[in-house]
């Protein structure tokens, strides 16, 4: 597939088996931990199935102008992906050709300068360039998680950036997901601090594994105390029975 501009021509071809991609290692431990969580929320809820690609840190891949560009954001969601072979080991994406324009792209946010807001269109192109004019990523989203703040930018009608006001829980509706994305404040994997996570179209937020075992935990210690209470009372209804000279029934 091929997309022609009055300056750029964006051709969409797979990555060469014997291209050598960079390997340069993430900037500290949040941004695995928060890709990943965002990951096994989708996946114990059972929203990651067949054509759906979610992946941290991968490059997305385009040609412009016979010149291959790679951007690997540090979370992004795609659908209608084509499977591999079971020989094969992705190590890139090519959208287009592989399947859909990624439906969001996340980048997690540090101290170190970075490009995640630069327009620059000359090659190499900036990320936000990338994600707009080339891609065309509908929903574009920043996070900052020393900070907490979240921001999320969506595809308007003229093919740029516009700034998505987050709704009254201050939460923003994903389309491409069909999940609402906000920021929870907690401890996951000894990391106290600011986390991106998922709820659904009633609010509910979608819960982590731990969680899961944790309410699991919660519910059978209910049931066992309300057994023991109901031991209980019958014990009390059966001494009062023989204070009262009745035998109670077996």
């Amino acid at each position: 597939m091929t997309i022609s501009t009055a300056d750029l021509k964006i051709t969409w071809e797979k990555l060469p088996d014997d291209f050598i991609l960079d390997e340069e290692p993430v900037e500290n431990i949040d941004q695995p931990l928060l890709a990943a969580a965002l990951r096994e929320i989708l996946e114990i809820a059972g929203l990651i199935i067949t054509g759906i690609l979610v992946a941290p840190n991968m490059g997305i891949c385009a040609t412009l102008n016979g010149k291959l560009v790679i951007k690997a954001p540090d979370w992004f969601y795609a659908r209608n992906v084509q499977p591999l072979s079971s020989q094969e080991i992705r190590r890139s994406y090519t959208p287009n050709l592989e399947g859909d324009i990624p439906a969001i792209v996340m980048e997690f946010l540090s101290a170190t300068p970075n490009d995640e807001y630069s327009s620059k269109q000359t090659y190499p192109p900036g990320k936000w360039y990338f994600y707009e004019q080339i891609l065309r990523v509908p929903i574009y989203a920043l996070f900052e998680p020393a900070t907490g703040v979240l921001e999320v930018y969506h595809l308007d009608s003229s093919g740029k950036y516009e700034v998505q006001p987050p709704d009254a829980f201050g939460r923003y509706w994903i389309s491409g997901v069909g999940l609402f994305l906000g920021v929870w404040q907690g401890t996951k994997a000894e990391r106290i601090g600011y986390w991106l996570r998922w709820w659904d179209e009633s609010g509910e937020m979608l819960l982590w594994g731990v969680e899961m075992v944790e309410r699991e935990r919660q519910e059978i210690e209910i049931v066992q105390d309300r057994a023991e209470q109901e031991r209980e009372r019958a014990d009390r209804l059966a001494a009062q029975l023989r204070a009262a000279g009745m035998e109670p029934e077996a």
